[in-house]
């Protein structure tokens, strides 16, 4: 490559940075700042799907780190995923251990938007290998305004294995928000002959937290230890 196209690929990122505002605090001329990198770091705790299955959440879905991942998923600020990534690597690389990295797959839709696949992208930043054993098996439903039945509902039978196998697998997504989606994914998984030994997911929302410690009786307690 010759000095121009050297030059022209510098002119280019600098235009980028100039155009670019920290989607923490909008600040101008960087695509996150320091003091919101700061907020990006791992926050470990965990969650439960309906169906009881852990989840490690790396952050929780609020403030800066919920408007730095809405910044990846809707505006295509890819370079965003390589702190989100590492916050997620955070709490997933001590749980992979053997098994496999399984990201929920993501809807023909939504990658012919982005051109990537964000639970994808976000293992592999974290510096993990992805293995793509989950496939859609059929078209869902906007999540955005059902409840956690409609949620449940909506994805039953909506996610296939791609392979049969044996083994223990950590399932992966970006943000769990009732847990009917990673629910689906153990199922999809478990027929197909493998063992899901716990989720990982980048965010957690308050709405998930809530439902869990609402839902929780006396011996759940218990038997938790929490």
């Amino acid at each position: 490559m010759d000095a121009d196209h050297w030059r022209r690929i510098a002119s280019d990122a600098l235009a980028l940075l100039l155009a670019a505002s920290c989607p923490g605090c909008d600040r101008g001329g960087t695509l996150l700042c320091d003091r919101c990198r700061m907020q990006l770091r791992a926050d470990p705790h965990e969650v439960r799907t309906p169906h009881g299955l852990a989840v490690h959440a790396a952050l929780r879905y609020e403030g800066v780190p919920a408007r730095a991942i809405r910044r990846l998923k809707e505006d295509g600020a890819t370079l965003l995923a390589r702190p989100l990534g590492a916050a997620l690597g955070a709490v997933l690389r001590p749980r992979a251990g053997d098994a496999l990295i399984v990201p929920v797959p993501t809807s023909r839709a939504s990658f012919r938007r982005r051109g990537y696949r964000v639970p994808d992208l976000l293992v592999r930043r974290a510096g993990l290998e992805a293995h793509r054993n989950l496939a859609s098996a059929r078209l869902t439903d906007d999540q955005r305004g059902l409840g956690r039945a409609g949620r449940a509902r909506n994805v039953a039978g909506s996610m296939r294995a791609t392979a049969h196998g044996r083994g223990g697998v950590v399932i992966v997504d970006d943000v769990v928000t009732t847990g009917a989606t990673l629910d689906e994914a153990a199922r999809a998984l478990s027929a197909a002959g493998f063992t899901p030994v716990c989720a990982v997911a980048l965010a957690s929302t308050p709405r998930i937290r809530d439902t869990v410690n609402s839902s929780l009786t006396d011996s759940d307690m218990a038997v938790r230890g929490d």
